[in-house]
């Protein structure tokens, strides 16, 4: 099977190795397992050293479709869209003339030019995995929009299952809920939720972009106002983003480097240590989809701490396996000082969450991969 992938990440060449943002790698070489060829239309680009969250392919089949990376947000960037999009236009259409198998990574640019082209493709398999957030009820920029119509509509997306995060009323036929996964069967461990004693230190935990759409730095307000309160807590930050620095300042100028440390971006056995050795993820993000980092945590049993994005409160249990709170600092606090008073509380929760979260391994996922590949919808 020639199975071709449209996205938007970039994709590293170094020497013979094809290196990407390692949860998706991870993701696609599970669906690479099925297949002989994997085609990629994406930006590419050489490099000597990949990122340290990077991940290589692992398949011998790999054909690059190179097309430019382009947004419409800047002048310069719209322009340089005008010049590209032609190009970028025939080149997806010339993939999906090869492949068996089109699989869509929405929402995004690249995203937005795979569900128009395949259109054109009404015979052919496909799969559309939509990982924003597929609420219809909340804010979405109009070319997320767009896509969730074409994904949705069965004249337009003949031969599609599109893979959503979440159980949504009124959905199309094609529109299959789905979820991803980080850990196997044989990573787990018997852990129990951490204990919660007065004066014992309570560790706190972000993963993820730091950037304005995860909001880190109300993590780092949190963490302050719980010390102000004399409660013994500490914070971790784990990811980089264009915040980074500004957090950086923030921490030295306040003096905050005893119990705030920035860890950058860190092998995925680290993260899980951090996990582990964590009570509360506090995650105050903006946008979601399926949010790994909260679904990880969970399985560690390291409660999460977040907002009522996406299908968020579905993987809660709607407040049942975690706290669902708004961005305000204060709430979180509330909410962690009364889960701190009642640690029998929080580690019913934790316990609720971990067992929750390790029903969705990948050997369940990679089962789901291989329905999909084999059996395809009609």
């Amino acid at each position: 099977m020639k199975f071709l992938i449209v996205g938007h990440v970039v994709h590293k060449e170094v020497g013979d190795q094809v290196f990407a943002y390692g949860p998706y790698v991870k993701e696609m070489n599970v669906w690479g397992r099925y297949v002989e060829e994997i085609g990629i239309v994406a930006p590419f680009e050489k490099t000597s050293k990949p990122n340290p969250i990077d991940l290589s392919f692992q398949h011998a089949g790999i054909k690059p479709f190179p097309v430019s990376s382009f947004d419409t947000i800047s002048a310069s960037g719209k322009i340089k869209t005008i010049l590209t999009l032609p190009g970028i236009i025939l080149n997806t259409m010339k993939a999906m003339r090869w492949a068996d198998h089109i699989h869509l990574r929405c929402p995004g640019n690249m995203g937005l030019v795979g569900c128009v082209a395949q259109v054109f493709f009404p015979s052919k398999v496909k799969t559309a995995k939509y990982a924003g957030n597929w609420d219809k009820g909340s804010y979405r920029p109009k070319s997320y929009q767009i896509q969730q119509s074409i994904l949705g509509n069965t004249s337009l997306s003949k031969k599609m299952t599109a893979l959503v995060y979440g159980n949504w009323p009124n959905e199309s036929q094609n529109i299959k809920p789905f979820f991803t996964a980080s850990y196997s069967e044989k990573e787990k461990e018997s852990i129990q939720p951490r204990n919660i004693e007065l004066g014992k230190e309570i560790n706190l935990l972000f993963v993820g972009t730091l950037d304005s759409g995860k909001q880190p730095q109300i993590s780092v307000e949190v963490c302050k106002k719980l010390r102000e309160k004399r409660i013994n807590a500490r914070l971790d930050l784990y990811g980089e983003g264009n915040l980074s620095d500004q957090l950086k300042k923030v921490i030295e100028n306040e003096n905050l480097q005893s119990f705030i440390k920035l860890h950058g971006n860190r092998p995925s056995d680290e993260i899980k240590m951090a996990y582990k050795n964590s009570h509360f993820l506090i995650f105050i993000s903006k946008s979601e989809g399926w949010p790994k980092a909260v679904a990880e945590a969970m399985f560690w049993a390291c409660l999460p701490i977040t907002t009522r994005v996406s299908c968020v409160p579905q993987m809660l249990g709607n407040g049942e396996r975690g706290e669902l709170v708004n961005e305000d600092v204060n709430e979180i606090f509330e909410r962690l000082e009364n889960l701190i008073e009642n640690p029998s509380i929080y580690k019913e929760k934790a316990a609720k969450a971990m067992g929750w979260s390790r029903d969705y391994t990948l050997e369940k996922f990679e089962s789901e991969i291989k329905k999909l590949l084999l059996n395809p919808a009609d």
